[in-house]
């Protein structure tokens, strides 16, 4: 009897579907930065719920805009390996701020057309998203010879800062009152969610535990030093909120240049090394 499984030709191609949807949610992400990062103070008249410190509301805005980034390089992106790995961090995200929504109900106002936009995007982004990944991981390639690969420390690492961004994200989302009192800047309940659901973007990093080529992880590194500096860029605007002596104000402070840094070397030590091999491929 013929096999009745389908063989899918691991071409490492980005479906048509993805790209679409790439396209789609990109609008919403830039003008929903342009509205938290911008008008922070403004978030009542113009957000979907008011977000008491304008630093959470930047911390979103450079997540949105980093999304944004990312649907925009996918949207002409014809290799899957390159972007694989975001859509499951996107696909955690988009899921905990769904979760987040039905949480703190009573949070949100109910009568913008802003809320009804979070709500849909909410409550559809993730199937849409994890749709995307099962769908176009059947044409995902391996590694080739001539592929620049990460060295097993810098594999580690990578996965490592991924690891720490998730158990970080995961903690602030299931036990915000844990962390509250310890943040440089004000929290609620729901803030501290949609804080937590940030970091988990990070988890894109455990990705190079999975897959070494420098290609896998070049895009999540540009979107994420994107979020990073403007995370920065937020905290000196919003400096007056900050609080000082919390517990997780030197981590921070230490943690995210420490993080640039270290993105810095990689782009910098890897893009050569595909410069000088590119002739010969």
């Amino acid at each position: 009897m013929m096999d009745a499984r389908r063989t899918f030709p691991r071409d490492d191609r980005v479906l048509p579907f993805t790209r679409g949807l790439a396209l789609f949610i990109t609008p919403f992400l830039l003008v929903a930065f342009v509205i938290l990062y911008l008008f922070p103070t403004h978030t009542g008249r113009l957000w979907a719920w008011q977000i008491p410190a304008t630093m959470t509301s930047m911390v979103l805005a450079s997540a949105y805009v980093g999304g944004a980034y990312f649907f925009l390089l996918v949207a002409g992106e014809r290799q899957w390996h390159r972007v694989g790995a975001g859509f499951l961090a996107v696909t955690t995200f988009a899921g905990l701020l769904g979760v987040a929504t039905v949480l703190h109900w009573d949070r949100f106002l109910h009568h913008h057309v802003s809320f009804w936009l979070w709500a849909g995007l909410y409550f559809t982004a993730p199937f849409a998203v994890i749709g995307a990944w099962l769908a176009n991981r059947r044409y995902a390639a391996p590694a080739a010879p001539g592929d620049v690969m990460l060295s097993p420390a810098e594999r580690t690492a990578v996965g490592l800062v991924g690891l720490l961004a998730l158990v970080q994200g995961v903690l602030m989302f299931l036990v915000p009152s844990a962390v509250i009192g310890h943040w440089p800047w004000p929290l609620t309940p729901l803030t501290c969610r949609v804080v937590g659901a940030v970091f988990c973007l990070g988890c894109a990093g455990l990705g190079a535990w999975r897959d070494a080529r420098w290609t896998s992880i070049r895009v999540m590194l540009q979107v994420e030093v994107l979020m990073l500096v403007l995370m920065l860029l937020a905290a000196f605007r919003a400096r007056d909120e900050m609080i000082a002596g919390r517990a997780f104000t030197w981590p921070l402070l230490v943690g995210v240049p420490l993080t640039l840094a270290g993105s810095g070397y990689l782009w910098m030590s890897h893009e050569r090394r595909g410069r000088v091999r590119a002739p010969a491929l």
